[in-house]
């Protein structure tokens, strides 16, 4: 899965789901997926900009979570994926990525 084809599908589930009260960013790699969930609705950029929570892994590891194929806990005890602020807000992010 590609970095556009992760972007649309985190946009499209970002829709489904109600706001979180604070910006959340998937850093994969080079590129950034932003979701300011800080308003009446999420809103899905490639902004890099300040975050309540940021989830950093690269995009096999994230196109295997959003499989099933990985286990969440595992991955983060393992430190293929990588979470620096509100680890709260980070547990809402499963939602976004199933």
């Amino acid at each position: 899965m590609n970095f556009e084809t992760i972007l649309s599908a985190v946009t499209a589930q970002a829709a489904n789901v109600a706001p979180f009260g604070a910006k959340l960013k998937f850093v994969l790699g080079e590129d950034v997926i932003l979701i300011d969930g800080s308003g009446d609705s999420n809103v899905v950029s490639t902004e890099d900009a300040d975050a309540a929570c940021s989830i950093i892994t690269d995009t096999d590891t994230f196109t295997k979570l959003k499989n099933g194929e990985l286990n969440p806990m595992m991955v983060v005890m393992s430190g293929k994926v990588k979470i620096k602020g509100d680890m709260g807000l980070a547990m809402k992010l499963q939602s976004l990525i199933q």
